[in-house]
């Protein structure tokens, strides 16, 4: 009879750690999994994406106050009117491309801004004045872009500050979420 339980006890003892090397080999496998997708999730967010919060009206009404912006990082070759994400003085900001490297800008007292001898007018529903430290008509140096926001008459843009560098441009705006009470 002891012959027999003997087997049983084995089989038992063989099949329990079985068992408890097939769970450690899950656990390790989905800590595999979970670093994976945590590096390809920073990768994404931090390389190819960015998402950022607008602070204050400055591309009133197109982006408001509290509005979650995604920007793609990946597109270097921007189109006048494209809403981008940039830097100026450390910190990011939320306006729109109006003039690259070479062009011509001019704002005259009726709030008309011109590029290259074209108005620009488009959706923007504010007059664009000049402000003082930039003289008009204006040439955008190479390498730089010229950034305004819409809310023309509140914002502070490439009017305060001086065009921006195109390394200092993160991103394009691809997304915005609105905020509704959050």
């Amino acid at each position: 009879m002891n012959s027999i339980q003997e087997p049983t006890n084995i089989s038992e003892i063989i099949k329990k750690r079985r068992n408890k090397l097939a769970i450690k080999e899950g656990y390790i496998s989905l800590l595999i999994r979970i670093i994976f997708l945590a590096i390809i999730g920073y990768l994404l967010f931090t390389q190819v994406f960015l998402i950022t919060q607008a602070t204050g009206n400055g591309m009133f009404p197109a982006v408001k106050d509290g509005d979650l912006i995604i920007g793609f990082r990946l597109q270097r070759n921007y189109k006048k009117n494209d809403v981008v994400i940039y830097k100026a003085k450390g910190v990011l900001n939320i306006g729109r491309y109006i003039a690259q490297e070479t062009d011509v800008l001019t704002m005259d007292d009726t709030g008309t801004l011109l590029v290259n001898g074209t108005v620009q007018s488009g959706e923007i529903i504010y007059p664009t004045y000049a402000k003082e430290g930039i003289e008009y008509p204006y040439k955008v140096p190479e390498n730089h872009v010229f950034i305004l926001g819409d809310y023309r008459t509140q914002t502070t843009d490439s009017r305060d500050f001086g065009p921006t560098l195109m390394d200092d441009v993160e991103g394009k705006v691809i997304t915005i979420l609105r905020r509704r009470g959050l």
